[in-house]
């Protein structure tokens, strides 16, 4: 993919670095990265389990805070010193993340999941027939039918189900930047294909910036303008998806593309 052209810085980072622990026992989760993303990018950061990008995505979520650096959104040093301020910034930040199970309360019906998606987005006062209109539309979006879903929970749904309730509520949230953390690994081939046509569409239709935080250095490729390659922590590669992938420069993305299985060569186990 070409990436996008004149667009505007929407989130970025500059020396942000997380270390766990203290004194002699300490793990330096993410150290010194920056970076830019774009409005209406789509990024990839890639990296084995343990290279520190689902910390970076906590860090950029504001679920956990740096032990050093800043981030910027749209321009200016990110602000959630309060809860009004955290709120408002989740308005222009959401995520998808890896196991759907764990990523609603077991409590709350669908109907309450999509309503707490319409009363963030200032839709509280809008008559209940609106409301409904509304959830039927972001169902729809992703092939659900909302009359199917009403009065149910979320658990009573497949993993298919819930990733797609996930990128519903994306629907009725618009926000500016969305982050998904492995968005598909638990789901099967062709739901997976399912899931990323959902988001490349919502990308297209409401002019968000997506990030995908991946292991899958097929999918960088597949799906991204730009890769980022992540290793104990650092950047340690970065640039448009065919210069990464294709015309790779560092020992580390070199050995992540050897190790992806091909049909017609022979597997090299010999890296296991």
């Amino acid at each position: 993919m070409d990436a996008p052209r004149k667009s505007k810085p929407c989130l970025s980072g500059v020396g942000l670095t997380k270390v766990f622990g203290l004194g002699r026992r300490t793990t330096v989760a993410v150290d010194h990265v920056d970076f830019e993303f774009r409005e209406g990018e789509v990024i990839s950061i890639v990296g084995e389990s343990g290279s520190g990008k689902t910390t970076l995505a906590k860090m950029l979520l504001g679920l956990i805070n740096p032990t050093e650096g800043e981030v910027y959104f749209q321009g200016q040093k990110r602000d959630i010193s309060s809860h009004r301020k955290r709120q408002e910034y989740w308005k222009n930040i959401q995520a998808i993340f890896q196991d759907p199970f764990s990523a609603y309360n077991i409590f709350n019906k669908i109907d309450t999941v999509l309503l707490d998606c319409i009363h963030m987005r200032g839709g509280r006062g809008l008559p209940r027939a609106k409301k409904i209109e509304l959830m039927t539309e972001a169902c729809g979006f992703v092939n659900l039918k909302f009359e199917e879903m009403t009065n149910k929970y979320p658990f009573e749904l497949s993993g298919g189900q819930m990733q797609r309730l996930m990128i519903a509520r994306i629907f009725l949230l618009k926000p500016k930047i969305l982050l998904a953390d492995e968005p598909t690994s638990m789901i099967d081939a062709c739901s997976r294909a399912t899931i990323l046509d959902y988001l490349m569409k919502l990308r297209d239709e409401v002019g968000m910036t997506l990030i995908f935080i991946t292991h899958d250095i097929g999918l960088a490729y597949y799906v991204s303008d730009t890769v980022y390659i992540m290793e104990h922590g650092r950047f340690v590669e970065s640039g448009t998806a065919d210069r990464v992938i294709l015309h790779p420069q560092e020992p580390y993305t070199k050995r992540l593309i050897s190790d992806v299985p091909k049909i017609y060569e022979e597997w090299d186990l010999s890296t296991v």
